[in-house]
């Protein structure tokens, strides 16, 4: 299964769940910022939060204060969008790597052409690339609000990639509705909060990437 990452040219990456362990960081921080609602709103919040993992806090955010009763607009959305980025920076800074990663992007012993494709905003993924010493890994960085579905097609387009040659490597639906969007290979990072995402997934997948 991991010939699928190894043989290829290019390699898109998202981060949250791939490079960082990251994901429960994000869950609780979401779960916080609307505990004052009560723990029916949480529970939603969180159910939906890792149902949907590649979706960027611009589209959850409007959805989770219809749920605890406040207004949607840009406003809230953007005093929302804050409280979270504070809360979780340091934490996914500190957050654990997935074990391997972070040896097999500064190695690039397969001579591959990489690219991180997220959801999570342009400038605060920029600062934790900066803050980890990572941000030299990658060709391009391409955060919120670029959707990574037109990430992808842009950079293929641009750096004239063979599709075929290609990978998105990712944990959630929408990275591999992304690559799907696409035509390119798709190989899962699994781990616990995205198997139930995936239950009826049956192609390659990794649970972490050492030795490779």
């Amino acid at each position: 299964m991991s010939a699928v990452l190894t043989g290829a040219r290019a390699v898109f990456w998202d981060f949250d769940g791939v490079i960082k362990e990251s994901v429960s960081v994000k869950t609780e921080a979401f779960v916080q910022l609307f505990r004052p609602f009560g723990p029916r709103v949480c529970e939603s919040v969180r159910s939906h939060h890792l149902a949907n993992g590649g979706m960027s806090r611009f589209d959850k955010l409007p959805v989770y204060l219809e749920w605890a009763g406040l207004p949607s607009d840009e406003a809230h959305v953007a005093d929302y969008c804050d409280r979270f980025s504070n809360a979780v920076f340091e934490n996914v800074v500190t957050a654990p790597w997935v074990p391997g990663v972070e040896d097999y992007l500064r190695q690039n012993r397969h001579q591959q052409r990489f690219f991180l494709v997220t959801a999570t905003p342009q400038e605060e993924i920029e600062r934790i690339l900066s803050a980890i010493d990572l941000q030299t890994c990658f060709l391009a960085v391409f955060g919120a609000p670029t959707l990574k579905s037109e990430a992808i097609r842009q950079t293929i387009s641009d750096r004239g990639l063979v599709k075929s040659e290609c990978v998105m490597v990712g944990d959630a639906t929408a990275d591999m509705a992304a690559a799907e969007n696409n035509a390119i290979p798709f190989l899962l990072r699994r781990h616990a909060d995205n198997v139930q995402a995936f239950l009826k997934y049956d192609g390659p997948f990794v649970e972490d990437f050492s030795g490779l």
